[in-house]
């Protein structure tokens, strides 16, 4: 007999929104705040009791899994907007999984021994399109690269993997890769303030986002590029823009936002930060295609500020990383991309490749715009 494969049936993510009531939960904004552990403490018990009911249903080949997308006030305490994620085929019966679904929530939900409770005044539970379902998923910050491989100490820059550092832009005029840029929201863009010496024209510029140059995974024309009102070019202070794109973005696994830390963060010294971009890989080199990534170390200012580093030119307004030794470091092309450091599993921008001498040089590590020193003009122009 001839072999015969049978081929599984498509199966395709379908998502679906429900609401429920936390009795007894008071709302806050802080809950909202990607690093706030009430509210991630909260997120995990939730979904955790959500897979749990599933994965010991009749529906647990389908069920993949849940997400708190949103928390608001209510009447009476809390309410937690929820995406739950199947995987099935289009030609299963869509309306009998759904009504399957509804059905497996009422009946643990009813006893009223959990802590959540249904929420009547939202249709029970509504198809959302996998677009939608993505954007919200990804709206939170810091979501990249598992911050464990630090651990692994690389030397030297690498080619990174897709949706590692899914903040990362590039700004370009007429399709050439400029500088970096990182997003901080749907529609805004953190960079140097260097990067417009030679040409402050938004039109003249787009951003591509995505782990290679070409293709881009998405494009966006620039509507409006903010400079600090104090920097000026022959100077290295005040080196910050913000870059307000056309239109914004959709949030997917490959793109979405970094985290900001607050005025009050410090780094220090000997800490791994990472340093991402399409810089040349060394002075007056091309640029490469993929994003490159490198682990770095915070370097004391005082350190940076001796007479064989950069006498006294680092200031409060500026973070240096790298190696007194040279060799790893941001080179031309990676300026305005970010400097990124892990913290409770989230990454957060706590510097903006500004200037040094040279690549790589012994004795001349990079120099970072410090971004919690300019987070109350980020907050001013762009309220995130």
């Amino acid at each position: 007999n001839p072999l015969v494969l049978l081929s599984l049936p498509d199966q395709k993510p379908h998502y679906y929104q429900t609401s429920f009531r936390i009795p007894g939960v008071e709302y806050d904004n802080e809950l909202e705040a990607s690093h706030s552990e009430s509210g991630n403490l909260l997120k995990a018990k939730i979904t955790n009791w959500v897979d749990n009911i599933f994965q010991e249903s009749n529906l647990k080949q389908r069920y993949i899994k849940s997400y708190v997308t949103k928390f608001r006030s209510s009447t009476n305490g809390l309410k937690a907007d929820i995406l739950l994620k199947f995987q099935f085929a289009s030609a299963d019966n869509e309306n009998k999984i759904k009504n399957t679904a509804e059905n497996i929530l009422n009946q643990n939900l009813k006893d009223g021994t959990d802590f959540l409770e249904l929420d009547d005044s939202s249709p029970y539970l509504e198809a959302v399109n996998v677009i939608q379902a993505e954007h919200l998923i990804n709206s939170g910050c810091g979501l990249g690269k598992d911050p464990s491989f630090l651990t692994e100490r690389i030397f030297g820059g690498k080619a990174s993997k897709k949706g590692s550092w899914p903040w990362q832009a590039s700004l370009q005029v007429d399709n050439h890769h400029i500088c970096g840029a990182s997003l901080i929201s749907d529609r805004w863009l953190l960079t140097a303030a260097h990067c417009f010496t030679n040409n402050k024209n938004p039109r003249r510029w787009t951003a591509t986002f995505g782990s290679t140059l070409s293709p881009a995974l998405m494009k966006r024309n620039v509507q409006s590029i903010i400079t600090h009102e104090n920097y000026a070019s022959y100077k290295y202070e005040d080196d910050i823009a913000v870059v307000l794109l056309s239109t914004p973005v959709t949030f997917s696994y490959d793109i979405h936002s970094v985290c900001l830390p607050e005025a009050t963060f410090e780094a220090m010294p000997q800490e791994t930060v990472v340093i991402t971009g399409w810089g040349a890989t060394k002075a007056s080199g091309s640029f490469p295609n993929n994003l490159q990534e490198a682990q770095i170390e915070i370097i004391n200012n005082d350190v940076c500020n001796r007479i064989n580093v950069y006498g006294g030119a680092v200031s409060s307004g500026m973070i240096c990383a790298g190696f007194l030794l040279g060799q790893i470091d941001a080179c031309e092309g990676d300026s305005g991309g970010p400097l990124v450091i892990p913290q409770n599993g989230l990454w957060y921008i706590i510097g903006v490749v500004s200037w040094g001498i040279d690549c790589g040089k012994e004795n001349k590590p990079g120099i970072y715009t410090k971004v919690a020193h300019y987070r109350n003009w980020i907050k001013s122009k762009t309220l995130t």
